[in-house]
């Protein structure tokens, strides 16, 4: 008897035969319960990516090419990131325009550059947190993300993503608490 509580080669319920290999040791592999004539054709809408990802992509490719040609890097990120803000739709300009500003007071040692085309922040060569706005990939709100290098855990469960629909002295006063936590 086996993981299916039954004999060697029997199917359990859950899609999984069971086996007895040689020398008594148990083993378990995957089954599909469709055969490949019944399997459904796939929707097409589901395949590939979104032209926002395209973009996305196309954009982290070319930050790349530039970091490899980059003189002054700090300069550079920091007038990209700009130019970027510059060319956001007024709400996520607004949002992202007094980010970049808090977290350039805040935490000065992160250096601004751009991150899949969207304005981003990095300690060491490293991203530590990011702006997604909100006409990027046609959402209701923009987007506080923070990557695996911020400083954020509490436990065994902490939140990396912020929405943000509007900037508030209660929204700047957290994201500036952090920031601060981001980076120390």
């Amino acid at each position: 008897y086996c993981l299916a509580n039954g004999p060697a080669g029997v199917f359990a319920p859950w899609g999984i035969e069971t086996l007895a290999p040689p020398l008594g040791r148990v083993g378990v592999r995957l089954q599909s319960r469709r055969s490949a004539r019944s399997t459904p054709a796939r929707d097409q809408s589901s395949e590939g990516f979104t032209p926002e990802e395209l973009a996305a992509m196309k954009a982290r490719a070319q930050e790349l090419k530039a970091a490899g040609r980059a003189g002054d890097a700090a300069a550079e990120g920091e007038s990209a990131v700009l130019a970027k803000i510059a060319e956001m739709s007024d709400s996520d300009r607004i949002l992202a325009g007094r980010l970049h500003a808090l977290i350039m007071v805040i935490a000065p040692s992160l250096a601004p550059r751009l991150w899949y085309g969207m304005p981003a922040y990095a300690k060491g060569g490293k991203v530590v947190c990011f702006f997604q706005g909100a006409q990027k990939f046609k959402t209701r709100y923009a987007t506080l993300g923070f990557s695996d290098q911020a400083r954020l855990d509490e436990g065994d469960l902490w939140p990396t993503s912020f929405a943000v629909k509007e900037w508030t002295a209660d929204v700047e006063a957290r994201i500036g608490a952090l920031v601060r936590n981001a980076v120390s």
